[in-house]
């Protein structure tokens, strides 16, 4: 089925892009038009996601878009230290985000990364559960601030989603967390991909200041 091209006059800036959800989100946005600028503190990762796109492009016959990779480390090093820490990395980039969207008068979407763990706590992870709390307050607070001037800012949160981060966890670990997930298995990063492209495009043109699980029914 060939792609809706939703966002083939979008921009899209995605943080985390060198692997794993970024990486997915990339792939996903770009099928729908988007031009990309691939950010990661690995600046190979981004390369290699980049790389991964004009092989796509080519496949697809599709013009070179021009996407390009950069090297960013959106929280200073030894800046973890602590609940505002944690969260500032994607403050910042919000921020400046939204001042460019401002500035050029056309609107747009600013997507977070949350979690679903902002939601129901987990066991060992106070700081990290009180960091994505605060990535979704900052949505709505952002979507309050921004409506006006036509930019929406939602936020997605993710359960346990396949990627290098939960390929550590513990096998019988996750033998524990699959039985409760309805849908009966771990999530994709397409999953969330699909989800973002959603957020992106003017298909949710209406929705701003929203929370959208992406858990398979966990925590339901």
């Amino acid at each position: 089925m060939a792609a809706q091209l939703r966002l083939r006059s979008a921009l899209a800036l995605v943080t985390g892009a060198g692997s794993g959800i970024g990486q997915a989100v990339c792939l996903r946005l770009a099928k729908e038009g988007a031009l990309i600028a691939a950010s990661d503190r690995d600046g190979a990762a981004a390369e290699k996601t980049i790389r991964l796109l004009e092989v796509m492009g080519k496949e697809a016959g599709a013009v070179p878009k021009g996407h390009a990779a950069f090297q960013v480390d959106v929280a200073e090093a030894g800046a973890a230290q602590g609940v505002i820490e944690q969260i500032q990395g994607t403050f910042l980039v919000m921020q400046a985000a939204a001042r460019a969207l401002v500035s050029s008068g056309c609107g747009g979407s600013i997507i977070n990364m949350s979690s679903i763990i902002g939601k129901v706590g987990n066991l060992g992870q106070a700081n990290y559960a009180a960091s994505k709390a605060g990535v979704d307050g900052m949505t709505r607070s952002v979507a309050r601030e921004l409506g006006r001037h036509g930019i929406r800012c939602n936020s997605i949160l993710p359960g346990f989603i396949i990627t290098p981060m939960t390929k550590k966890v513990p096998q019988k670990v996750l033998d524990q967390i699959t039985p409760q997930i309805p849908m009966g298995h771990l999530g994709l990063p397409e999953d969330v991909a699909d989800v973002v492209a959603f957020l992106a495009s003017d298909d949710s043109g209406y929705i701003t200041g929203t929370t959208l699980e992406v858990t398979g029914g966990l925590f339901m």
